[in-house]
């Protein structure tokens, strides 16, 4: 599902990422550890095509969406790809389904579609009762999960997560855990996760650690 070639990205003179060569396998949760500064967010980024690699190839489901032009890769990173943030980001002016249906409204689905994806992934998500709450009025386990939510609406290959518990209490960490390798299980997305957290690293298929720019194991 994703392969990277080579990949290397510096910021100046800082190299961040040195050459990285990566397969991931359609279905699979991997998770990536290590230290701040190893590079870690700047291939998430990378993967989820919000950053251009200096050099190297990235190809998702068989297509290099570097090789698209400006309109058509963010239609491709909104149908391919979901994001889950260590801030979840949400609108506050908002309803938790309201925020949820954004990225579907974004790729033209009616709206009455878009509602009915929203319900059934909040409902799925145990926020059927909390669908015209703003983010306000939910708790930061309840926000998570609306970003999740979010996240999926467009039923994505691809679901990225950037320390996704990061602020979390360890009861709310202990189900976004666990739903993660649930909603794996339902919609059989692709999931990669770079967390700090090593109870949630090692749920994963596979445990990436990265250190100066470089991969140190597959």
């Amino acid at each position: 599902m994703i392969t990277t070639r080579n990949i290397q990205k510096s910021y100046g003179i800082l190299q961040v990422l040195k050459g990285i060569d990566l397969e991931i396998k359609e279905g699979e949760v991997v998770s990536i550890v290590g230290a701040s500064g190893a590079g870690k967010t700047t291939l998430l980024n990378i993967i989820g095509t919000l950053l251009h690699p200096d050099e190297g190839t990235l190809t998702i489901g068989g297509v290099n969406p570097f090789l698209l032009k400006e309109k058509e890769l963010a239609r491709f990173r909104n149908q391919n790809i979901g994001f889950v943030f260590q801030f979840h980001h949400l609108l506050p002016e908002f309803s938790a389904i309201e925020n949820v249906c954004i990225p579907a409204l974004i790729a033209n689905l009616p709206k009455k579609t878009a509602e009915e994806k929203a319900k059934e992934l909040l409902c799925f998500l145990g926020l059927g009762h909390r669908l015209e709450h703003k983010p306000s009025q939910l708790s930061g386990g309840e926000q998570q999960r609306v970003a999740i939510a979010r996240a999926l609406v467009n039923q994505p290959k691809i679901v990225l997560a950037d320390e996704p518990s990061g602020n979390l209490d360890s009861k709310n960490k202990k189900e976004l855990h666990e739903l993660f390798f649930r909603l794996r299980d339902v919609y059989h997305q692709t999931i990669l996760i770079v967390t700090h957290d090593m109870d949630l690293a090692a749920m994963a298929d596979r445990t990436l650690v990265m250190s100066d720019g470089l991969i140190l194991n597959q």
